[in-house]
């Protein structure tokens, strides 16, 4: 394993956070908002983080979904690098069934330029969206084809990323720019490198391969915490050390909303919990405000829904919430937590990201 690609991956826990915190990101838009406030909402944010010493600022790809303003990873990913300087940026992650491999190397290469050694390339095999809208992207309705060839997607893009194909195969002579090929051309002064990998999942599947191949593995808790301690078992159980890492390293995303005051964090993610009601009943909708919520009349399995759904997301006062997140950390072993503020307004996610940073002493801004 390369000193480089290690440090790459692991991170440093600050203050007295058990592992690295990192944020994972959905550019969620709250009615009444724009897709442009939540987008400079993302930037303020990752400024944030970078100041107060998270590792890490992914976002994810998602479709036809008014509430979330991420379907262009790269894009956002590209603007972030323009407002942070330090901080890793990724995807949490890019779809890769819905894209041809050699696209996804380009813009990764793209990102790497713009801003060298700091750019993650997170990886699912899930389509992001419903069934209708994974056809309209893949231009095919075959979607479990494109799941199950997921593997040999992941080995084309490698091929791509390090331009390695052999001698004999078709796509020998093609290369992703920006990429390694400049380094071997006459004159060239590229860098080879690129950026790391990880395999995202909530299930076993992902967890068995990013093991198998010896990748660092993400794993969505704030959607499949019934899955979580398994696929990590099932991932350390099936790891077998590379020249990525010579031991384990997995993180996991967490709901986590901090507010002033129990009463207001209650509010919010009940908010939140009515978006997941929407989108999950074939409504999604704009993230809807408190009021909004607590005016709304759920039925009793939507209500069964909220309390389920709610209960996987660690919300209350900093204290309350750091103590949540310790006890998530020590159950599963993560190496690292990643955090998803799921509310209406952006003012309240970013006040979340702060108090939860003051709450395990991060590092503040000279």
């Amino acid at each position: 394993m390369s000193a480089d690609a290690a440090d790459e991956i692991r991170g440093t826990a600050h203050g007295t956070a058990p592992v690295p915190l990192s944020v994972l990101d959905l550019v969620t838009v709250g009615a009444g908002r724009t897709a442009s406030d939540a987008l400079r909402t993302g930037v303020d944010i990752a400024r944030l983080a970078e100041s107060r010493g998270f590792h890490r600022y992914w976002v994810a790809e998602h479709h036809s979904m008014p509430g979330v303003a991420s379907s262009s990873p790269a894009v956002i990913l590209a603007h972030l690098a323009a407002h942070t300087g330090r901080i890793r940026l990724g995807s949490g992650g890019v779809m890769l069934p819905n894209h041809a491999p050699l696209v996804i190397a380009e813009q990764f290469g793209t990102l790497e330029a713009m801003a060298p050694g700091r750019i993650d390339l997170g990886l699912g095999r899930a389509p992001g969206t419903d069934g209708a809208t994974a056809a309209a992207l893949r231009r095919s309705d075959r979607l479990n084809e494109g799941a199950d060839d997921f593997p040999q997607q992941l080995a084309e893009l490698t091929r791509f990323l390090d331009d390695d194909f052999p001698d004999g195969h078709p796509y020998r002579r093609i290369h992703a720019v920006p990429g390694p090929v400049q380094a071997i051309s006459p004159g060239g002064v590229q860098s080879p490198h690129r950026p790391p990998l990880w395999l995202l999942g909530s299930s076993g599947f992902s967890a068995r391969l990013a093991g198998m191949l010896g990748l660092p593995f993400a794993f969505a808790h704030h959607f499949s915490a019934q899955n979580t301690v398994p696929a990590l078992d099932l991932y350390r159980e099936s790891f077998r050390p590379s020249g990525v890492l010579d031991a384990p390293y997995a993180l996991i995303g967490v709901s986590a909303l901090a507010t002033d005051d129990e009463k207001e964090a209650r509010r919010q993610v009940l908010a939140a919990a009515l978006n997941m009601v929407r989108l999950r009943t074939g409504r999604p909708g704009l993230v809807p405000t408190p009021e909004e919520a607590e005016a709304y009349d759920f039925s009793p399995m939507e209500r069964e829904f909220v309390d389920s759904w709610n209960a996987n997301v660690i919300h209350g006062t900093p204290d309350e919430v750091r103590t949540g997140l310790d006890e998530l950390q020590k159950r599963t072993g993560a190496d690292e937590l990643m955090l998803t503020a799921n509310a209406h307004g952006g003012d309240v996610r970013l006040r979340s990201y702060e108090l939860i940073a003051d709450a395990y002493g991060l590092p503040t801004p000279a």
